[in-house]
């Protein structure tokens, strides 16, 4: 049976409300766009909410660098804004060239290293307590709903975002990848996909990466492939597959530089 107009316009208007209500409380911190179109318009008001907490997670097995890099890519204009940005980390791994390559100056980080999960979880929460930085970061094995709600709580008072950067290290279950349920406002995953060699361009070709948002409130999830050109702040995204919902992959398209 149709729906009357009248009964129509009345759902729309809830949908509406739905999504209204859905948006993250922290955007009243405001958003801070990816610079890449194709994922901005997917985000709720063009991009990440500051005052938010963000799950990257790696593809697999020893994927933590994929998501380091991935970060730099967000944090790097981040940086450039003023402030320093805090890294906790259980291992001093990071390697700075990579950093400089996806945009993210070195120099403008603060290393915090610990191997215990907890003191790592509490120097995240610390910093996002503390004026002038410009975000944090923590390279976490476990984000449970109790600790990632703190964090959640921490960065929506200060207005300083957070990043989890979690990926199973080898010889560890899946689960710690995937993880359980939690507070954070998105979770993305970065998988490594087959460089495409360029004509004329020695080597094995720029980095290609399969983005995926896999929650974000107040979006619907989505996925694209994006090719890194090292040092030169370039990102190539396929449109052909930018808005298309998980279920709906098709193959690869040209890519369109932004």
């Amino acid at each position: 049976m149709a729906v009357p107009p009248t009964k129509k316009v009345l759902l729309s208007a809830l949908a509406e409300r739905v999504r209204q209500i859905e948006r993250p409380r922290a955007s009243s911190h405001g958003v801070f766009s990816f610079g890449f179109e194709a994922i901005d318009r997917a985000l709720p008001a063009g991009g990440l909410a500051r005052g938010a907490l963000h799950e990257i997670l790696g593809g697999g097995e020893e994927d933590g660098a994929l998501a380091a890099a991935f970060a730099a890519l967000i944090l790097g204009p981040l940086a450039a804004e003023g402030g320093r940005i805090l890294w906790c980390l259980a291992k001093a791994d990071l390697y700075g060239p990579g950093l400089a390559a996806a945009g993210l100056d070195p120099s403008r980080l603060l290393l915090a290293e610990t191997s215990r999960e907890d003191l790592l979880l509490w120097a995240m929460e610390e910093g996002l307590r503390t004026p002038g930085l410009a975000a944090v970061v923590g390279e976490t094995r476990r984000l449970d709903l109790l600790s990632s709600r703190r964090l959640q709580l921490a960065a929506e008072r200060s207005g300083i975002p957070a990043f989890a950067l979690r990926h199973r290290r080898k010889g560890e279950k899946a689960a710690l990848s995937c993880g359980l349920p939690n507070a954070a406002a998105s979770r993305w995953r970065i998988g490594p996909l087959p460089s495409i060699a360029q004509k004329g361009e020695p080597g094995v070709g720029r980095a290609h990466w399969r983005v995926e948002l896999l929650r974000c409130r107040g979006a619907a999830p989505a996925f694209w492939e994006m090719e890194v050109e090292d040092g030169a702040g370039l990102v190539f995204v396929a449109p052909g597959v930018a808005d298309r919902p998980l279920a709906k992959e098709e193959g690869s398209p040209l890519y369109a530089a932004l």
